[in-house]
């Protein structure tokens, strides 16, 4: 294992998110303060509560999410899209560096940084709302995982894109949606028992679920179906990404 390589892409990579410390953290942050005050506050103090949990708390497990969600698949894509536009990934395919290190350096700061914004989310929303953790270490456990599967999504999206726009398309017109409808803002439970059959094909139901009961021991599914649907989102990741290594989709063209 040649850490020394991982430790270069990674330190590289978390120096861009000091270069561009705007957009990076200020801004996400500043949207879901918003978000905050307009959901929370405006229409949250006009809401019952949910689960015996008042809206403004209820919705913070939703939002972390939300922003965990779209700006992993951010860091990661254009962490590794970038060296194929200006043509430094031969360079880079051409060192002593194995595909698993090259993976681990953008993977690994991409989820990194996308860690970091979800505890600054939560210290944030702390100053809006009483928050309380129900089980500290599943909160942890979702967070990393959620973060490093999506920067594993984002560095596919990365590959696969060739051109700027392609790195928006799937975020904008998927991820997001799907996140909203996930029950970002609301509970599965409140709607109608066939749009809950429907919700329950979108995957980001399974993230929020577990999400939201490491904090406050409500669910829309069994926490042990979260966890393995997490899981094995992951490891379909991990499975694209050996085989575009392996066949060298993208890369070696």
């Amino acid at each position: 294992m040649n850490l020394y390589a991982i430790k270069a892409i990674y330190l590289f990579e978390m120096a861009r998110t000091w270069r561009t410390l705007m957009q990076s953290i200020v801004s996400p942050v500043l949207s879901t303060s918003l978000y905050f005050v307009v959901f929370g506050a405006a229409i949250g103090s006009r809401i019952a509560e949910i689960d015996g949990v008042s809206y403004g708390a209820f919705i913070v497990p939703g939002l972390v999410m939300l922003s965990l969600l779209t700006q992993s698949i951010a860091n990661a894509s254009f962490g590794i899209y970038f060296p194929k536009f200006v043509g430094t990934i031969y360079e880079l395919l051409s060192a002593p560096i194995s595909p698993l290190e090259i993976v681990l350096g953008y993977v690994g700061a991409a989820a990194t940084k996308s860690v970091i914004l979800g505890l600054i989310i939560l210290a944030t929303a702390g100053l809006f709302v009483p928050l309380r953790i129900a089980h500290p270490f599943w909160m942890i456990a979702f967070l990393v995982l959620t973060a490093t599967t999506f920067s594993l999504f984002g560095f596919i999206i990365g590959i696969w894109a060739d051109g700027f726009e392609k790195l928006q398309v799937i975020p904008l017109l998927v991820i997001t949606p799907l996140t909203f409808l996930g029950g970002s803002f609301y509970s599965v439970s409140m709607l109608p028992p066939f749009w809950q059959t429907v919700t329950m094909f979108n995957p980001v139901v399974y993230l929020m679920s577990g999400f939201r009961w490491s904090f406050y021991d409500i669910a829309d599914v069994g926490v042990g179906v979260s966890l393995a649907m997490t899981l094995a989102f992951l490891a379909s990741c991990l499975g694209i990404v050996w085989w575009i290594f392996r066949t060298g989709y993208r890369l070696k063209a």
